[in-house]
């Protein structure tokens, strides 16, 4: 067993995981919502992707670009005319209309595109590799890994560099103050609610060339998800990053040992997280 092609492939995967939940990661930490049809839209978006691909003859990644502002459009229509309205200091009213959501986009996928698995071709790139010190690494993953460092570098330089990124912070911090200097939080609520979407779009093209996906694939993605921003620390980018790469090794080593185990390595990963670090291993700082 190479256990460094091993280490290597988990921090690969570990990108996908990432942006699974790079978009959780910031709609939690701006507006503590927890989604729970964040897995459905993922899987929405791979459909969107797909549909484009067909329909254009576009490359995915053409076609990814064309369904990310449809994305940001959904995002910010759900969160402003739904969400925006379940928001409270009751955490209850989120998810069971997260819950319902993601019922409706299930059935609704369901209807339109049938149970059966569907997949992206990305052509030459699905088996293209190169080599890094020795070991064969896939295009693909690499671009995934590359994708998810620069999603977390660019919502960094977003949320601490530009005026809309103290909307944000401010916004987190206190919305009755941040409504009195002149923000209005459901407009801002929506907007980073849009910019996940994005994110999800992103996720989705990954997800889509690189595994089958099926109307019911969006609760694994959501568990995913979840694990890696816990893992990393709630509100935590980086962490959500170090969080995926932490979930993705620990399956592959799982799957090394033994390939039943690869799921229940991760969560186990998880587990132990939980155990000695229960607030994460980067939580971002409470005021």
């Amino acid at each position: 067993m190479n256990w460094l092609d091993t280490l290597l492939q988990g921090v690969l995967l570990g990108g996908l995981y990432a942006l699974f939940a790079a978009g959780l990661s910031l709609v939690f930490g701006i507006m503590r919502l927890v989604n729970l049809a964040h897995g459905d839209l993922i899987v929405l978006a791979a459909f969107l992707i797909l549909l484009v691909v067909s329909t254009l003859g576009l490359n995915p990644f053409l076609s990814a670009l064309v369904a990310a502002p449809i994305m940001f459009g959904l995002g910010w229509m759900l969160q402003y005319h739904l969400l925006n309205r379940t928001l409270g200091k009751d955490i209850l009213p989120p998810l069971l209309v997260t819950f319902g959501l993601s019922i409706v986009i299930q059935n609704g996928l369901l209807e339109t595109f049938t149970a059966d698995s569907k997949r992206i071709s990305a052509g030459y790139l699905e088996t293209a590799s190169v080599q890094i010190a020795g070991i064969n690494a896939g295009v693909m993953p690499l671009l995934t890994f590359a994708s998810a460092i620069a999603v977390i570098v660019a919502l960094n330089q977003l949320i601490y560099r530009t005026a809309l990124g103290r909307a944000f912070r401010a916004t987190s911090d206190d919305v009755v103050t941040a409504r009195l200097m002149g923000i209005r939080p459901n407009s801002i609520f929506a907007i980073a609610t849009g910019l996940a979407m994005m994110i999800v779009t992103i996720a989705a093209l990954y997800l889509g060339t690189r595994a089958n996906f099926d109307p019911t694939s969006g609760p694994a993605r959501l568990i995913y998800a979840f694990e890696a921003v816990i893992i990393g620390g709630l509100g935590s980018l980086w962490g959500t990053l170090a969080g995926g790469v932490i979930l993705g090794v620990a399956q592959t080593v799982g799957a090394s040992v033994n390939p039943e185990w690869q799921v229940l390595s991760g969560h186990i990963a998880f587990l132990l997280v939980l155990l000695f670090r229960p607030r994460g291993l980067f939580p971002r700082a409470v005021d």
